[in-house]
């Protein structure tokens, strides 16, 4: 195992610590994580707003929370930050990463949704749901729990855009549902009429007024050719 893994052993990016404050300097402070190496947070990452003076943020002895910032090779201390992470940062966003998400904000055009990134993501509302809708409040709440799709992202624009609809079934239109109960109905019709019509030539009736199958249909049409040739062939035996 090289050096640098040994160092690193059991210690991850963005991991969570609790620690003491053991000495502070122009430059920042010391903090003991419990680790075999002290842990540093530089005085640029002591808070979020500029700190001109270490000791206006954080005093020996203080508890303090405090998370790894990055892991250094052959380093001999632990780079901490008291800057609590981003749970997704740029460089780690990609297009097709499924995440949950809340609903934080909305507008006549889409949904903001908090995913733990640098800003909210965007889901226009033409991505909340499958079919139309007026606005956004017709398909999702401020607060509800969402799973979204990344569909898109800009570092540069600082936008990150959103998908609901692309995690849903998309759902048949009625008229496609309509049109294939009429499809069915019809097929059925034509079977019976087949039967019908056999049944009228074993009894010798008039088959003039019965309604003919569609033309084209080639499977429906030798359906009822054996119909009708298993009545015949009845009709002949029983004579």
């Amino acid at each position: 195992m090289a050096d640098n893994e040994k160092i690193n052993s059991g210690i991850k990016r963005k991991q969570h610590f609790k620690g003491k404050v053991v000495k502070t300097t122009l430059a920042g402070a010391v903090v003991d994580i419990g680790q075999d190496r002290p842990g540093i947070v530089h005085i640029a990452h002591l808070s979020k707003n500029p700190v001109k003076r270490v000791e206006d943020v954080v005093q020996e002895g203080q508890d303090v929370d405090v998370w790894v910032r990055r892991l250094l090779k052959d380093a001999k201390h632990i780079d901490l930050t008291m800057i609590e992470p981003l749970a997704l940062e740029w460089r780690e966003i990609k297009k097709g990463m499924v995440l949950e998400g809340k609903v934080v904000r909305l507008e006549k055009f889409g949904a903001f949704i908090e995913i733990g990134a640098e800003r909210p993501g965007l889901a226009h509302i033409s991505e909340l749901t499958h079919g139309y809708i007026q606005t956004p409040e017709d398909a999702v709440s401020v607060g509800d729990e969402v799973k979204v799709k990344i569909i898109d992202f800009s570092r540069r624009k600082k936008q990150i855009k959103l998908s609901l609809k692309a995690l849903q079934e998309e759902l048949k239109p009625i008229q496609e549902v309509e049109e294939e109960e009429i499809e069915e109905e019809d097929s059925l019709t034509a079977m019976e009429v087949a039967y019908r019509k056999a049944l009228a030539d074993q009894d010798g009736e008039e088959t003039d007024n019965v309604e003919e199958v569609e033309p084209g249909n080639e499977k429906m049409k030798s359906e009822q050719e054996e119909i009708i040739a298993r009545t015949l062939k009845h009709k002949t035996k029983t004579e």
